[in-house]
């Protein structure tokens, strides 16, 4: 590649770092690390890092491969998250690979440093001083259930609760989940068979795949609804990893989250759990779930262990004046095959 466009895919990366800096980052640090980085960079790595910066993550690109090399003040994949993404970002620690990046395998000879490959991990907060107290209702008894029987998943429909099980159909046929998509109490659209490890769910989403929401009926909408379903944009991303599933949050404003297994053991309060744009959270841990019974949401009624809500924009729960996730705008249910 000629210097002169070399120097001109420099330029244009350094345009679209974040305006804000780290207050550790003297002048001038971060460009001589940021020009130090770039410069190891094949052309065809330096192009690819343009284009995935420039579009701000809106496609699945491939990894950018940075070589691995002398200790630095700054990791590359840390420095170019920093750069385009947190600036208040300090440890890699805080970063997570997500499912389609090729670079988490730690004995590769090469990093990527594609900042659109990593989400930071979200943590729990502490709680504001909740608007009412939910109390403890009964819960199921803790009994295992009979392999050769179907599994069940509660939804909440009419006032009454109604069946929707996954069947053996639905595991012999290599499906993971099925996300059902919900406004308040009502369920727009069919189930969503999912069958690879990962899934977008999204409304725009350029050159997306998956779950678009913004294809299913639009019938009778209230205001409501109409406006948290303009804040879903890119959505979120979920993914099957070892050991649980995971959700990654690609949208402009937060997700809320809540399983069986995000609560401590004999919780008679849902938890909800926060995830801000860019971060992800393991929602669903697959050990902590074994052996559990079925479960029970005050004031609303049994939920299957083996399943995720999430609702986009708007969070419920003790914390918050919507109590249930009946409540929310526009939410998603995740009814996972309990043989995953």
């Amino acid at each position: 590649m000629f210097r002169s466009r070399r120097a001109g895919l420099v330029r244009r990366l350094w345009r679209q770092r974040c305006a804000a800096a780290a207050p550790e980052d003297g002048p001038g640090t971060l460009k001589l690390a940021a020009h130090a980085l770039f410069k190891k960079l094949k052309d065809e790595e330096l192009e690819l890092l343009v284009q995935v910066v420039e579009s701000q993550g809106a496609w699945e690109s491939s990894c950018v491969w940075a070589p691995r090399g002398a200790k630095q003040g700054l990791p590359p994949q840390v420095l170019v998250c920093r750069l385009f993404r947190w600036p208040d970002l300090h440890h890699s620690q805080e970063l997570k690979h997500l499912c389609y990046c090729a670079g988490g395998c730690g004995d590769l000879a090469a990093l990527c440093c594609n900042p659109h490959h990593f989400s930071r991990l979200a943590v729990p907060e502490t709680p504001p001083p909740p608007y009412s107290k939910a109390s403890c209702g009964p819960s199921w008894p803790d009994e295992s259930q009979d392999p050769d029987t179907q599994l069940l998943e509660f939804s909440y429909s009419s006032g009454d609760w109604r069946d929707t099980s996954l069947s053996w159909s639905t595991i012999k046929d290599g499906c993971w989940c099925k996300l059902a998509y919900w406004e308040h109490r009502t369920r727009v659209g069919r189930l969503y068979a999912v069958h690879e490890a990962s899934v977008s769910v999204f409304c725009e989403l350029p050159w997306g795949s998956g779950f678009c929401l913004a294809q299913l009926p639009a019938a009778h909408r209230s205001h409501a609804v109409r406006r948290a379903r303009g804040k879903i944009g890119r959505g979120l991303l979920l993914s099957r990893e070892p050991g649980g599933i995971w959700a990654y949050n690609r949208s402009e404003h937060p997700i809320f989250v809540s399983s069986p297994t995000l609560s401590p053991p004999g919780a008679c309060r849902v938890t909800v759990l926060k995830v801000l744009p860019g971060y992800s959270a393991k929602v669903f841990d697959y050990e902590w779930a074994r052996g559990k019974g079925g479960w029970r949401l005050p004031g609303e009624g049994p939920c299957d262990p083996h399943s995720i809500c999430i609702s986009f924009a708007k969070g419920w729960g003790p914390c918050y004046s919507r109590q249930f996730i009946t409540s929310c705008p526009c939410w998603l249910e995740v009814l996972l095959n309990r043989l995953c």
